[in-house]
């Protein structure tokens, strides 16, 4: 996928993962993080194969992230991590089964602060 061509020029793929179905990554489901360096930095996802249906999240506005990870989950080192937001269309972005949970909410922690200071925005700043 050329990212540039899907997104904008000058954007650069950080991070991509399929929805996993026993550890494979055997779904129509696909997550993104993509940055456009001095401009965004957005998570997509990407559900369907004949119909798409994309969601964004700009990462400045998540304010909670959760991990989750079942017993078959901890085997095949897959999870589910939920980023809660105060983006008014979709509060809740949901990575089903994804690859690696606990590096990529470590990740997405780190790219949050990071944004949060660029954008000067505080997480008391969200429920006023």
């Amino acid at each position: 996928m050329n990212v540039e061509k899907k997104y904008g020029e000058g954007t650069e793929l950080v991070w991509k993962d399929r929805k996993r179905f026993w550890g494979m990554p055997l779904s129509f489901t696909r997550y993104r993080l993509v940055r456009k360096p001095g401009a965004w930095f957005k998570i997509f996802s990407d559900v369907g194969f004949t119909y798409s249906h994309i969601e964004e999240v700009n990462l400045y506005r998540v304010c909670d992230i959760v991990l989750r990870q079942s017993l078959f989950g901890k085997l095949v080192n897959t999870g589910t991590v939920v980023l809660q937001s105060n983006d008014e269309t979709r509060p809740t972005l949901v990575l089903k089964n994804i690859k690696d949970p606990f590096r990529v909410r470590d990740m997405l922690s780190n790219y949050v602060e990071q944004e949060r200071q660029i954008h000067g925005v505080n997480v008391t700043e969200f429920y006023t």
